[in-house]
């Protein structure tokens, strides 16, 4: 995503491996990426380490938490804090919602590989005449 958004990259200071996150096994994290990203009205922009996996979601973990103060509410399954005076809260995906959106970045990932295939097919046929 990183790439096909054209983010620029920043070297990490402390590069990690990480084990069981993608098909492949282990990935390396070796650097991050500034992403700015709006839910709703709320904008902000976080700095991300950067790992190869399917999926197309931000993930906002405890650093992010930890920055903003969040307060996670176990029984509404929200999260909520404080941003300019104003009471931000933030309602998490349904698992309806979370399987609907997979489905889709699925299909556009098979469009994609689709796309490319078809390219590279007509170039090595332009490069044969």
């Amino acid at each position: 995503m990183v790439k096909q958004l054209g983010l620029p990259t920043i070297r990490h200071p402390r590069p990690y491996k990480l084990q069981w996150l993608n098909d492949s096994g282990e990935g390396k994290v070796n650097k991050h990426v500034l992403v700015s990203f709006c839910i709703g009205k709320y904008e902000d922009e976080i700095l991300c380490d950067i790992v190869s996996m399917q999926a197309g979601h931000l993930l906002l973990g405890s650093p992010w938490q930890f920055d903003r103060r969040v307060k996670y509410d176990g029984f509404t399954n929200k999260n909520s804090f404080v941003l300019n005076q104003r009471i931000i809260t933030l309602v998490l995906l349904t698992l309806k919602e979370v399987h609907k959106d997979q489905v889709r970045l699925q299909k556009k990932s098979e469009q994609n590989r689709r796309v490319k295939k078809r390219e590279r097919l007509k170039k090595k046929r332009e490069k044969r005449q």
